[in-house]
């Protein structure tokens, strides 16, 4: 079954349901050169994934350049696609010599530079998806609302959206911008449930803002029975997935996508294979009580 679009924001853009990360691209070797990733490509797009998402400092600096080999491998339509990118993070790398200590650049200047850095990796003229990756305990809102407008108005970028803020550092940078950030891409699964408590998807059912989400497997911890902290979790998973015939993996999908906030989860799989088995979780209807029961496993206690 083919995944189905969801739009991000009344303002848009439309993404599919599940994005495929490329955070670990460079780590797999069916994933670590242009044909085999254009190959991935080509997955992804057969279970209707049209969505891909990349960050500056992905792989060393190196990830965003091997997508853009891989587009000149694969020769499909530009606008068949979506790539989502970040920016912000400067890190100790050969990549970036004059960078002397981690931390980040949310400046309107490094914001500018990125991108430009961004759409030569890729060999695109636009960014569907601009996200700030981190949010900047040295940002200036101002400057940084000018660089992500500066960006918009050059048409470089069509939409922005930032990624791991708390609802007020997303608030304040919201002040000083006209146009929406249409996401904020955060940590959320079985495994890490803190956004539906902290205000994270309060704040994205009030702003209508759909959030994405990385690590929605818990980094593939959720099934570990020999795991003292997830073995129970894995256990009602492995019951619960038998009942509704689904593999594990794909109901702890599905329980993402259940909760009403509209969550695109970030897949990062290099298994085409497993490509089309987490895409069933996105036609997997999950009973309420189920879903409050995989909540009870995965905290180790009801709710009040």
């Amino acid at each position: 079954m083919a995944v189905a679009r969801r739009r991000l924001h009344p303002a848009g853009p439309d993404l599919s349901a599940l994005v495929w990360g490329a955070w670990r691209a460079l780590n797999d070797a069916r994933t670590d050169t242009p044909a085999g990733l254009a190959a991935m490509i080509d997955a992804c797009l057969a279970s209707g994934i049209t969505s891909f998402d990349h960050a500056a400092v992905y792989g060393g600096y190196r990830t965003e350049a091997l997508f853009g080999a891989a587009l000149k491998e694969w020769k499909g339509a530009r606008t068949s696609i979506e790539i989502v990118t970040k920016c912000g993070i400067s890190a100790v790398s050969p990549q970036r010599p004059e960078t002397r200590v981690k931390h980040y650049d949310a400046s309107a200047a490094a914001i500018r530079a990125s991108v430009d850095r961004s759409l030569l990796n890729f060999g695109t003229d636009y960014l569907d998806l601009l996200l700030i990756h981190r949010p900047d305990p040295f940002m200036d809102a101002d400057d940084t609302a000018r660089g992500l407008d500066d960006v918009l108005a050059a048409g470089k970028v069509r939409a922005i959206g930032v990624s791991n803020f708390a609802p007020a550092q997303l608030s304040l940078l919201q002040s000083r911008l006209a146009r929406p950030l249409v996401t904020n891409q955060v940590q959320f699964s079985l495994s890490h449930v803190a956004p539906l408590f902290d205000g994270t998807f309060d704040q994205a059912q009030e702003t209508r803002a759909a959030p994405m989400v990385w690590s929605p497997l818990g980094g593939g911890r959720l099934l570990a029975t020999d795991d003292e902290a997830t073995g129970h979790l894995a256990g009602v998973l492995d019951a619960m997935a038998a009942r509704y015939g689904v593999e594990p993996m794909t109901l702890a999908l599905a329980w993402v996508l259940a909760h009403p906030v509209g969550a695109l989860p970030v897949i990062g799989t290099a298994s085409a294979a497993r490509v089309q088995t987490l895409a069933r979780a996105t036609s997997l209807m999950l009973d309420r009580q189920d879903w409050f029961a995989l909540l009870e496993a995965a905290r180790g206690m009801p709710v009040p």
